[in-house]
């Protein structure tokens, strides 16, 4: 991206910024931005997806994705209240990994509203380093949609976590917690997930969303039906990815920057 365009999306974030003992923007300043014409469908699909990332993060979503109401010109003086949402900087960048990340401005979004400097070689370099971290939170989202899915349909939680084992089986051709030792995990918190390069992370989320897919198309219920699901699910993924010379367990692993995101904006 050109410094020209670079100063130009970041100076219209910045002009719609507002400050209250911290800063936060108004959804409705940023929708158009972000390249959404319907004010409906920015709240029912982004807003609603980021709000339950938050959730899923342990963060508190009422406190991020603030509800309040403003009064509007509609023409001739007349006003009249509308809905709105003041969003903190790690609502506002939740929201635009719910974007598409091929549109300058949506890239641009996730790399401004995690960098708290506004130093352009900055913003270009958190650019290339969240496409990992969009990843990341698109599988965590998908991970979440699975297990639900997988509860509905009669799978506790010890079976829930034996797909997910069979899964990466098929996947890396080793098990969970092979490969975990490979990449030196040793933090309990710390997920394979959190160390696996970007094509990996889009493999599992690939998987794991046909999984979901098929699960429910064909109403599969119990463990058996839908760990053979899986399994075969991460084997066609494996399959794909070997014939272009990529093998999954013999990638290196990523920086962890995962586990210190809630840091970077002073939750």
């Amino acid at each position: 991206m050109e410094v020209r365009q670079l100063k130009l999306f970041c100076s219209t974030l910045d002009e719609i910024k507002h400050q209250n003992g911290t800063e936060f923007w108004y959804a409705r300043d940023l929708f158009p931005f972000l390249g959404y014409s319907s004010w409906e469908n920015f709240v029912k699909t982004p807003i609603s997806r980021a709000k339950e990332a938050c959730r899923n993060a342990g963060a508190n979503v009422e406190v991020h994705f603030h509800d309040v109401m403003k009064m509007a010109k509609i023409g001739l003086g007349v006003e009249r209240p509308i809905e709105d949402m003041k969003l903190t900087r790690y609502a506002c960048y939740l929201i635009a990994i719910n974007g598409d990340p091929k549109k300058p401005e949506i890239a641009f979004a996730q790399a401004y509203f995690i960098t708290k400097t506004r130093e352009f070689e900055v913003l270009e370099q958190r650019m290339v380093e969240l496409e990992r971290i969009d990843a990341r939170e698109k599988l965590r989202i998908t991970e979440k949609d699975f297990q639900d899915m997988a509860w509905s349909r009669g799978v506790d939680g010890v079976g829930i976590g034996q797909i997910r084992a069979f899964g990466d089986v098929a996947l890396f051709g080793k098990s969970t917690g092979d490969m975990k030792a490979q990449f030196g995990i040793t933090k309990k918190e710390e997920t394979l997930a959190d160390s696996l390069p970007t094509v990996t992370l889009k493999a599992k989320d690939l998987a794991t969303a046909m999984t979901n897919e098929n699960a429910r198309a064909k109403n599969l219920r119990g463990k058996p039906p839908i760990l053979k699901e899986h399994w075969q699910n991460n084997k066609n993924v494996r399959e794909a990815l070997v014939k272009t010379g990529i093998y999954p367990e013999k990638l290196p692993p990523s920086e962890n920057t995962l586990l210190g995101l809630q840091e970077v904006f002073s939750l």
